[in-house]
Protein backbone atom coordinates (compact mmCIF):
# COMPACT_ATOMS: atom_id res chain seq x y z
CA UNK A 1 0.00 0.00 0.00
CA UNK A 2 1.14 3.55 -0.64
CA UNK A 3 2.09 5.89 2.23
CA UNK A 4 -0.82 7.35 4.12
CA UNK A 5 -0.19 10.98 3.21
CA UNK A 6 -0.93 10.25 -0.46
CA UNK A 7 -4.42 8.81 0.11
CA UNK A 8 -7.50 10.77 -0.87
CA UNK A 9 -9.81 11.76 1.99
CA UNK A 10 -13.54 12.06 1.31
CA UNK A 11 -15.29 14.33 3.82
CA UNK A 12 -19.00 14.70 4.56
CA UNK A 13 -20.63 16.88 7.21
CA UNK A 14 -23.88 17.60 9.00
CA UNK A 15 -24.56 20.30 11.56
CA UNK A 16 -23.36 18.01 14.33
CA UNK A 17 -20.76 15.71 12.76
CA UNK A 18 -17.90 15.57 10.27
CA UNK A 19 -16.82 12.23 8.80
CA UNK A 20 -13.57 11.51 6.93
CA UNK A 21 -13.32 8.33 4.83
CA UNK A 22 -10.40 6.71 2.97
CA UNK A 23 -11.83 5.00 -0.16
CA UNK A 24 -8.43 3.54 -1.05
CA UNK A 25 -8.11 1.87 2.37
CA UNK A 26 -11.26 -0.23 2.50
CA UNK A 27 -13.57 2.81 2.59
CA UNK A 28 -12.49 2.93 6.24
CA UNK A 29 -13.32 5.80 8.57
CA UNK A 30 -10.30 8.01 9.21
CA UNK A 31 -12.05 10.28 11.72
CA UNK A 32 -15.49 11.10 13.08
CA UNK A 33 -15.72 14.39 14.97
CA UNK A 34 -18.44 16.43 16.63
CA UNK A 35 -19.03 20.02 15.48
CA UNK A 36 -16.87 21.20 18.38
CA UNK A 37 -13.94 19.23 16.96
CA UNK A 38 -14.06 16.62 19.72
CA UNK A 39 -13.31 13.12 18.38
CA UNK A 40 -16.26 10.70 18.54
CA UNK A 41 -14.11 7.72 17.53
CA UNK A 42 -10.42 7.48 18.36
CA UNK A 43 -8.56 10.36 16.64
CA UNK A 44 -6.29 9.39 13.77
CA UNK A 45 -3.63 11.34 11.86
CA UNK A 46 -3.55 10.52 8.16
CA UNK A 47 0.25 10.37 8.20
CA UNK A 48 0.11 7.58 10.79
CA UNK A 49 -2.11 5.29 8.70
CA UNK A 50 -0.30 2.33 7.17
CA UNK A 51 -3.34 0.00 6.96
CA UNK A 52 -6.96 0.08 8.08
CA UNK A 53 -5.79 -1.15 11.49
CA UNK A 54 -4.74 2.42 12.29
CA UNK A 55 -8.09 3.92 11.20
CA UNK A 56 -10.98 4.88 13.45
CA UNK A 57 -13.22 2.15 11.99
CA UNK A 58 -13.16 -0.40 9.18
CA UNK A 59 -15.55 -2.85 7.54
CA UNK A 60 -15.37 -6.65 7.88
CA UNK A 61 -16.43 -8.54 4.73
CA UNK A 62 -17.21 -11.24 3.57
CA UNK A 63 -16.81 -12.46 7.17
CA UNK A 64 -15.88 -10.92 10.49
CA UNK A 65 -13.03 -11.63 12.85
CA UNK A 66 -11.02 -14.87 12.88
CA UNK A 67 -11.15 -18.17 10.97
CA UNK A 68 -9.38 -21.05 12.69
CA UNK A 69 -6.20 -22.08 10.85
CA UNK A 70 -7.47 -20.06 7.84
CA UNK A 71 -9.64 -22.93 6.62
CA UNK A 72 -13.15 -24.29 6.85
CA UNK A 73 -15.42 -26.89 5.25
CA UNK A 74 -18.52 -25.83 3.32
CA UNK A 75 -20.66 -27.66 0.79
CA UNK A 76 -18.54 -30.80 1.07
CA UNK A 77 -15.32 -28.96 0.20
CA UNK A 78 -12.41 -27.90 2.39
CA UNK A 79 -11.52 -24.29 1.67
CA UNK A 80 -8.00 -23.08 2.50
CA UNK A 81 -7.51 -19.32 2.81
CA UNK A 82 -4.27 -17.41 3.04
CA UNK A 83 -2.99 -16.95 6.59
CA UNK A 84 -2.97 -13.27 7.59
CA UNK A 85 -2.01 -13.34 11.28
CA UNK A 86 1.13 -14.38 13.15
CA UNK A 87 -0.79 -17.14 14.93
CA UNK A 88 -1.96 -18.94 11.79
CA UNK A 89 -5.43 -17.46 11.26
CA UNK A 90 -7.09 -15.35 8.63
CA UNK A 91 -8.85 -12.35 10.07
CA UNK A 92 -11.36 -9.58 9.31
CA UNK A 93 -12.26 -10.58 5.74
CA UNK A 94 -10.42 -9.11 2.77
CA UNK A 95 -11.83 -5.71 1.85
CA UNK A 96 -10.46 -3.42 4.56
CA UNK A 97 -7.13 -2.66 2.91
CA UNK A 98 -8.30 -2.63 -0.71
CA UNK A 99 -9.47 0.32 -2.82
CA UNK A 100 -13.20 0.95 -3.08
CA UNK A 101 -14.95 3.05 -5.72
CA UNK A 102 -16.82 6.18 -4.65
CA UNK A 103 -20.10 6.11 -6.58
CA UNK A 104 -21.93 9.01 -4.95
CA UNK A 105 -20.91 12.00 -2.87
CA UNK A 106 -23.20 14.63 -1.37
CA UNK A 107 -22.67 17.06 1.49
CA UNK A 108 -23.87 14.50 4.03
CA UNK A 109 -23.74 11.17 2.19
CA UNK A 110 -21.06 8.91 0.74
CA UNK A 111 -21.46 5.58 -1.08
CA UNK A 112 -18.55 3.23 -1.79
CA UNK A 113 -18.64 0.03 -3.85
CA UNK A 114 -16.38 -3.02 -4.07
CA UNK A 115 -16.19 -5.91 -6.55
CA UNK A 116 -13.92 -8.82 -5.60
CA UNK A 117 -13.57 -9.79 -9.27
CA UNK A 118 -11.30 -6.78 -9.74
CA UNK A 119 -8.69 -8.42 -7.45
CA UNK A 120 -7.19 -11.74 -8.65
CA UNK A 121 -5.53 -12.26 -5.25
CA UNK A 122 -8.73 -11.87 -3.20
CA UNK A 123 -8.60 -14.13 -0.13
CA UNK A 124 -12.01 -15.72 -0.66
CA UNK A 125 -13.15 -18.61 -2.91
CA UNK A 126 -16.35 -16.91 -4.14
CA UNK A 127 -16.92 -13.74 -6.14
CA UNK A 128 -18.83 -11.06 -4.26
CA UNK A 129 -19.74 -7.40 -4.36
CA UNK A 130 -20.18 -5.03 -1.45
CA UNK A 131 -21.49 -1.56 -0.74
CA UNK A 132 -21.00 0.73 2.24
CA UNK A 133 -23.08 3.89 2.62
CA UNK A 134 -22.37 6.58 5.19
CA UNK A 135 -25.08 9.14 5.93
CA UNK A 136 -24.97 12.00 8.45
CA UNK A 137 -28.17 13.60 9.69
CA UNK A 138 -28.43 15.60 12.88
CA UNK A 139 -26.52 13.82 15.66
CA UNK A 140 -26.56 10.49 13.79
CA UNK A 141 -24.09 8.59 11.61
CA UNK A 142 -25.81 5.76 9.75
CA UNK A 143 -23.62 3.08 8.19
CA UNK A 144 -25.33 0.63 5.81
CA UNK A 145 -23.51 -2.47 4.58
CA UNK A 146 -24.58 -4.78 1.75
CA UNK A 147 -22.80 -8.02 0.76
CA UNK A 148 -23.92 -9.84 -2.41
CA UNK A 149 -22.95 -13.28 -3.71
CA UNK A 150 -21.77 -12.62 -7.28
CA UNK A 151 -20.82 -16.25 -7.89
CA UNK A 152 -22.67 -19.28 -9.30
CA UNK A 153 -22.83 -21.41 -6.14
CA UNK A 154 -24.03 -20.78 -2.55
CA UNK A 155 -21.58 -18.85 -0.39
CA UNK A 156 -21.17 -18.65 3.40
CA UNK A 157 -21.27 -15.02 4.43
CA UNK A 158 -20.93 -12.55 7.22
CA UNK A 159 -20.17 -8.92 7.93
CA UNK A 160 -19.22 -6.54 10.68
CA UNK A 161 -18.03 -3.07 11.60
CA UNK A 162 -14.95 -2.37 13.73
CA UNK A 163 -15.19 1.11 15.29
CA UNK A 164 -12.74 2.20 18.00
CA UNK A 165 -13.79 4.67 20.69
CA UNK A 166 -11.54 6.65 23.03
CA UNK A 167 -11.96 5.36 26.57
CA UNK A 168 -10.19 7.95 28.68
CA UNK A 169 -11.20 11.61 28.41
CA UNK A 170 -9.01 13.38 30.90
CA UNK A 171 -9.66 11.47 34.10
CA UNK A 172 -13.04 10.15 32.95
CA UNK A 173 -13.45 6.55 31.83
CA UNK A 174 -16.86 5.87 30.28
CA UNK A 175 -19.38 3.41 31.58
CA UNK A 176 -20.43 0.74 29.07
CA UNK A 177 -23.93 -0.70 28.80
CA UNK A 178 -25.34 -3.34 26.48
CA UNK A 179 -28.00 -6.01 26.88
CA UNK A 180 -26.43 -9.32 25.86
CA UNK A 181 -27.17 -12.50 27.75
CA UNK A 182 -24.61 -14.95 26.32
CA UNK A 183 -20.88 -15.07 25.57
CA UNK A 184 -18.38 -17.57 24.19
CA UNK A 185 -15.54 -19.33 25.97
CA UNK A 186 -12.39 -19.00 23.88
CA UNK A 187 -8.94 -20.52 23.50
CA UNK A 188 -5.57 -18.77 23.52
CA UNK A 189 -6.23 -17.42 19.99
CA UNK A 190 -9.59 -15.91 21.00
CA UNK A 191 -11.47 -18.60 19.04
CA UNK A 192 -14.75 -19.90 20.48
CA UNK A 193 -14.62 -23.43 21.87
CA UNK A 194 -18.32 -24.16 21.35
CA UNK A 195 -21.77 -22.68 21.79
CA UNK A 196 -22.36 -19.46 23.73
CA UNK A 197 -23.11 -19.78 27.45
CA UNK A 198 -24.65 -17.59 30.14
CA UNK A 199 -22.55 -14.70 31.41
CA UNK A 200 -20.34 -14.63 34.45
CA UNK A 201 -20.92 -11.56 36.66
CA UNK A 202 -17.70 -9.82 35.54
CA UNK A 203 -18.79 -10.10 31.87
CA UNK A 204 -22.27 -8.66 32.35
CA UNK A 205 -22.81 -5.10 31.10
CA UNK A 206 -26.58 -5.04 31.33
CA UNK A 207 -26.01 -2.66 34.23
CA UNK A 208 -23.66 0.26 33.37
CA UNK A 209 -20.08 -0.51 34.36
CA UNK A 210 -16.69 1.07 33.67
CA UNK A 211 -14.17 -0.92 31.69
CA UNK A 212 -11.42 0.45 33.90
CA UNK A 213 -8.14 -1.41 33.53
CA UNK A 214 -9.71 -4.67 32.39
CA UNK A 215 -8.48 -6.38 29.24
CA UNK A 216 -11.42 -7.62 27.18
CA UNK A 217 -11.64 -9.58 23.93
CA UNK A 218 -15.02 -11.29 24.01
CA UNK A 219 -17.89 -12.04 21.66
CA UNK A 220 -21.43 -11.67 22.99
CA UNK A 221 -24.76 -12.79 21.56
CA UNK A 222 -28.44 -12.77 22.50
CA UNK A 223 -27.82 -9.03 22.08
CA UNK A 224 -30.63 -6.51 21.62
CA UNK A 225 -28.57 -4.41 19.19
CA UNK A 226 -27.90 -1.42 21.48
CA UNK A 227 -24.66 -0.38 23.18
CA UNK A 228 -24.08 2.81 25.14
CA UNK A 229 -20.99 4.71 26.30
CA UNK A 230 -21.43 7.43 28.93
CA UNK A 231 -18.70 9.84 30.04
CA UNK A 232 -21.05 11.85 32.26
CA UNK A 233 -22.59 14.86 30.56
CA UNK A 234 -22.14 13.30 27.13
CA UNK A 235 -22.52 9.88 25.64
CA UNK A 236 -23.13 7.92 22.49
CA UNK A 237 -25.43 5.09 21.54
CA UNK A 238 -24.69 2.47 18.91
CA UNK A 239 -27.84 0.85 17.50
CA UNK A 240 -27.54 -2.11 15.14
CA UNK A 241 -30.38 -3.76 13.27
CA UNK A 242 -31.19 -7.45 13.62
CA UNK A 243 -28.68 -8.56 10.96
CA UNK A 244 -25.99 -7.88 13.58
CA UNK A 245 -26.72 -10.57 16.15
CA UNK A 246 -23.32 -10.52 17.86
CA UNK A 247 -21.17 -7.87 19.54
CA UNK A 248 -17.41 -8.13 19.94
CA UNK A 249 -15.94 -6.04 22.77
CA UNK A 250 -12.19 -5.46 22.56
CA UNK A 251 -9.86 -3.26 24.59
CA UNK A 252 -7.18 -2.32 22.07
CA UNK A 253 -3.50 -1.96 23.00
CA UNK A 254 -3.63 1.80 22.30
CA UNK A 255 -6.21 2.28 25.07
CA UNK A 256 -9.26 2.55 22.82
CA UNK A 257 -12.37 0.39 23.06
CA UNK A 258 -13.76 -1.45 20.04
CA UNK A 259 -17.49 -2.22 19.99
CA UNK A 260 -17.95 -4.37 16.88
CA UNK A 261 -21.44 -5.29 15.66
CA UNK A 262 -21.14 -8.51 13.64
CA UNK A 263 -23.58 -10.81 11.89
CA UNK A 264 -22.06 -14.02 13.26
CA UNK A 265 -19.83 -15.49 15.92
CA UNK A 266 -16.07 -15.51 15.52
CA UNK A 267 -15.10 -18.62 13.50
CA UNK A 268 -18.77 -19.26 12.71
CA UNK A 269 -17.98 -21.27 9.58
CA UNK A 270 -16.06 -23.92 11.51
CA UNK A 271 -18.49 -23.89 14.42
CA UNK A 272 -21.43 -24.39 12.05
CA UNK A 273 -19.62 -27.27 10.34
CA UNK A 274 -19.34 -28.91 13.78
CA UNK A 275 -23.08 -28.50 14.31
CA UNK A 276 -22.79 -25.75 16.95
CA UNK A 277 -26.04 -23.77 17.05
CA UNK A 278 -26.64 -20.06 17.38
CA UNK A 279 -23.51 -18.89 15.54
CA UNK A 280 -25.55 -17.27 12.73
CA UNK A 281 -23.48 -18.23 9.70
CA UNK A 282 -25.46 -17.00 6.69
CA UNK A 283 -25.56 -18.73 3.33
CA UNK A 284 -26.24 -16.56 0.29
CA UNK A 285 -27.60 -18.07 -2.92
CA UNK A 286 -26.18 -16.66 -6.17
CA UNK A 287 -27.37 -13.07 -6.46
CA UNK A 288 -28.63 -12.94 -2.87
CA UNK A 289 -27.56 -10.18 -0.48
CA UNK A 290 -26.98 -9.81 3.26
CA UNK A 291 -27.55 -6.24 4.42
CA UNK A 292 -27.66 -4.33 7.68
CA UNK A 293 -27.32 -0.87 9.17
CA UNK A 294 -25.76 0.57 12.31
CA UNK A 295 -26.56 4.01 13.74
CA UNK A 296 -24.25 5.98 16.01
CA UNK A 297 -25.99 8.80 17.93
CA UNK A 298 -24.41 11.59 19.97
CA UNK A 299 -26.05 12.52 23.28
CA UNK A 300 -25.31 15.39 25.63
CA UNK A 301 -22.63 18.05 25.31
CA UNK A 302 -20.17 17.23 22.54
Amino acid sequence: MTPGHSWRVETISSGALTLEVLPEVGASILNLRAASGRPVMRPVKLADVQTSSQCASFTLLPFSNRVRDARFAFGGTEHQLKVTTKDGLTQHGDVRNRPWTVTRVSDAGLRCDFDSRAFPDINWPWAFTARVEYTLHGPHLDTSVTLTNADTTPMPAGMGLHPYFTRRDGATDPTVTFDAALAYDTDDRALPLGAARTLRPDEDYRVPAPVGERTIDRTYTAWDGVAHLDWGGRGLTLTADSAFSHLVVFTAPDGSLALEPTSHATDAFNLAARGVGGVDMRVLAPGQSLAGAVRLTLEGRW
